[in-house]
């Protein structure tokens, strides 16, 4: 999870073969990431940091660097969603299976049962058009469950976001402004464990704090949070939804 202000220059290199995305920032420490789904590396290093320390520090981490890209590798993966009978999607952390109703009428969705997942459309809609009313049910499910969740935490951590919202993402499962208090959440995380939404909510909230991954960040998260760790491991074993996007 990253800021969304500033935007930093990003810069390229090679290193054994890895692409490594370098991005200098006004911190005191480097942090190496690899992210889902692909691997990708990215390092934010100190201004003052050259290329060929950071090409040094991610030698050395070259043994978990492949350790991590080979759990990503192996990490369930969802097809394309055909909207048909029998389909698996997921909801908060579990797995339903589709039952498509053909009626009259707006479409809509509901849970019916502990397994089953009820789309009602017309006879004539399209792929498209299914794929169209879950999105949107998600996304209403999802800010229910925001609506009730961001103000709690805004309490409890005496910060005050401007503005919160619901949008897809390609490379990130949320993001914050931290000089305009605007936070955006992921619309994947209303397939997610409520405990990975409200890790995601917390570490957004938390940037209102402090900008930067430093020490101080993960001293916050530790803080209020103390199980995070274990909340981002599970997040990011979850199935991957067909587009490719990463945290």
């Amino acid at each position: 999870m990253t800021t969304e202000a500033p935007p930093a220059a990003v810069k390229r290199i090679s290193v054994s073969g890895v692409a490594v995305e370098i991005v200098r920032k006004d911190i005191k420490n480097l942090h190496l990431g690899v992210y889902p789904p692909m691997g990708r590396v990215r390092v934010a290093a100190p201004l003052v940091v050259s290329d060929e320390a950071v090409r040094l520090a991610v030698i050395d981490k070259l043994g978990w660097i492949k350790r991590q890209r080979a759990q990503f590798a192996g990490q369930p993966r969802q097809s394309e969603r055909e909207m048909v009978n029998g389909e698996s999607h997921y909801f908060q952390g579990r797995r339903y299976r589709l039952r498509v109703h053909e009626q009259t009428g707006p479409a809509h969705l509901s849970i019916r049962s502990v397994a089953s997942l009820d789309l009602f459309v017309r006879p004539d809609a399209t792929q498209a058009q299914r794929l169209a009313a879950l999105m949107r049910w998600y996304r209403e499910s999802l800010r229910a469950q925001l609506a009730t969740m961001i103000p709690q935490w805004e309490k409890a951590l005496g910060v005050q976001a401007s503005a919160w919202g619901i949008k897809k993402m390609k490379t990130r499962w949320g993001s914050c402004n931290a000089a305009s208090g605007r936070i955006w959440l992921n619309l994947e995380l209303a397939k997610s464990p409520p405990q990975c939404l409200e890790y995601i909510v917390v570490h957004e909230l938390l940037h209102l704090l402090e900008r930067h991954h430093n020490d101080h960040f993960i001293g916050l998260l530790d803080r209020h949070l103390p199980d995070w760790r274990s909340r981002r491991m599970l997040l990011n074993r979850a199935p991957l939804g067909h587009e490719d996007w990463d945290y």
